[in-house]
């Protein structure tokens, strides 16, 4: 079973549904007994920084995703939902984040368009990773006015190019993170999430 962590701010039908078709049982979930009984745990995430921390501390979850990342069992955090990996945010103002993975996310600073939006080509940089087994360097589909920058470039798994390498897949050991949402990049996407759910058995 993978649990799709519940902690209010989340496109968690889209995922759940993406996991089924896949062939995987998916559980949307803010049970703390339950998420840590699963196989694999996605943290997914849509909106501020800020305030899905909040929602994660308030909850309970944030212990609960720190402990699941320390079992060793895979963890993916989608979007917002990897950004809160990293160990600090400046979307409206400074914030703690899980501190999983060090790094720090930042606003696009630049004369070009905010948010970045649109399919862009990925360009793998640990082509070893399981993550990235045995799928082409294809597009997928962002929307953010923020990222990710990873302070070890071991953790960087794949980047894509707005005006800048800017981060697209994230990793170490069992935690792993894409910026973009697989479940709505095609093929491409669905594959990198079949990956991660194969990781998961």
């Amino acid at each position: 079973m993978i649990a799709i962590i519940d902690y209010g701010m989340g496109n968690l039908h889209s995922v759940s549904k993406a996991v089924e078709r896949l062939g995987y049982e998916a559980l949307v979930t803010g049970n703390a007994d339950e998420i840590l009984r699963a196989e694999g745990a996605i943290l997914p995430g849509v909106g501020a920084f800020g305030d899905a921390m909040e929602h994660l501390r308030e909850s309970g979850l944030r212990d609960v995703v720190l402990q699941y990342a320390e079992s060793g069992k895979p963890l993916l955090g989608i979007c917002l939902g990897m950004q809160l990996l990293f160990a600090s945010s400046e979307e409206h103002g400074e914030h703690e984040g899980l501190g999983l993975l060090p790094g720090a996310v930042v606003r696009f600073r630049g004369d070009y368009k905010v948010p970045h939006m649109g399919w862009n080509r990925l360009a793998y940089k640990q082509s070893g990773s399981p993550l990235l087994q045995g799928i082409e360097e294809g597009h997928v589909y962002f929307v953010h006015s923020y990222h990710a920058k990873p302070e070890r470039e071991s953790d960087l798994l794949a980047v894509t190019d707005y005006y800048q390498p800017v981060t697209a897949i994230v990793g170490r050991n069992n935690v792993f993170g894409m910026q973009f949402h697989p479940e709505k990049s095609g093929d491409t996407g669905m594959r990198l999430l079949d990956n991660f759910l194969k990781m998961c058995r």
